[in-house]
């Protein structure tokens, strides 16, 4: 009879542990059918100027009302920001237009895409030796992007002014140097990288400025002699990883761009730029 006591105390033991082992297993299993927490701190590369001005003064005050840390890191050539997104260092970017991200990413073998088009500002031609096209003089120097897709959109620029012709039939998105089959005015192309692109001002007789880095340089879409009027496909995008694509901050990156509040910063603040069609 002494017995019965430890019996109990011991069988007491064996349902506490019991219970608290399928406590502990319910806990686990309820953990791991939660999802994790996505990342609350979104890193956005952009080139210096009128992007990373659009991202700090509407995209940024709107992703920190909805809990975000956003740092905004700024480059100066069109390389570095696919190369780090790719890499994971960035969360986002936003400085090309479609044909350049895939064409970059198709060449460097890069999981990235688009996802939202952008306000763009659109590339111009500049002097400061002339005051109009008309102005043009035999053998006259002009400086223009030397990647392929910007030096394509200068060409065209220049055959609708009637300084060069290309060749029939060529695709305009893709035409380069090798594609002028005449130049009525001996014009020398300049190719140079298009942050360095303002600079040539000072020696060039005309130079094709990407909007980007004109603004950026001091210059204004207001100075330029003549404007593009842009294609759809040469509008700027937000390209992000494609793994990321379904992720919360991708949703909110997206209605950030497509709220009223970001409307009415480039009402006030980007005149001129060109607005993709959820803006009209």
């Amino acid at each position: 009879m002494k017995r019965k006591p430890f019996i109990l105390i011991g069988l007491i033991l064996i349902l506490t542990a019991f219970l608290a082992a399928c406590g502990g297993q319910k806990e686990e299993q309820a953990t791991a059918s939660q999802p994790q927490s996505e990342t609350k701190e979104l890193v956005i590369g952009a080139t210096a100027g009128p992007y990373s001005d659009q991202v700090k003064k509407g995209i940024q005050p709107i992703l920190e009302k909805k809990g975000y840390t956003v740092k905004i890191v700024e480059f100066n050539d069109y390389v570095q920001p696919n190369q780090a997104l790719a890499e994971g260092s960035l969360n986002a970017n936003v400085f090309q237009h479609i044909v350049y991200l895939e064409n970059f990413a198709k060449e460097h073998n890069l999981p990235i895409e688009d996802v939202i088009q952008v306000p763009t500002a659109p590339i111009g031609i500049y002097s400061q030796k002339h005051k109009t096209l008309d102005e043009v003089q035999p053998g006259a120097t002009v400086s223009l992007p030397n990647d392929p897709t910007n030096q394509a959109r200068a060409l065209v620029m220049m055959q609708n002014f009637g300084w060069i012709k290309l060749k029939d039939g060529v695709d305009l998105l893709r035409v380069s140097e090798k594609d002028v089959v005449e130049n009525k005015k001996n014009i020398k192309l300049l190719p140079l990288e298009a942050a360095q692109l303002p600079r040539s001002l000072a020696d060039a007789d005309y130079a094709f400025v990407n909007g980007n880095f004109a603004i950026a340089s001091g210059l204004k879409l207001t100075e330029a002699l003549e404007l593009e009027d842009i294609p759809d496909q040469y509008m700027n995008v937000v390209a992000i990883k494609t793994a990321d694509k379904d992720k919360q901050f991708v949703k909110d990156l997206i209605e950030a761009y497509k709220s009223q509040e970001f409307k009415d910063v480039i009402d006030k603040e980007f005149q001129g730029f060109v607005k993709p069609d959820y803006m009209k």
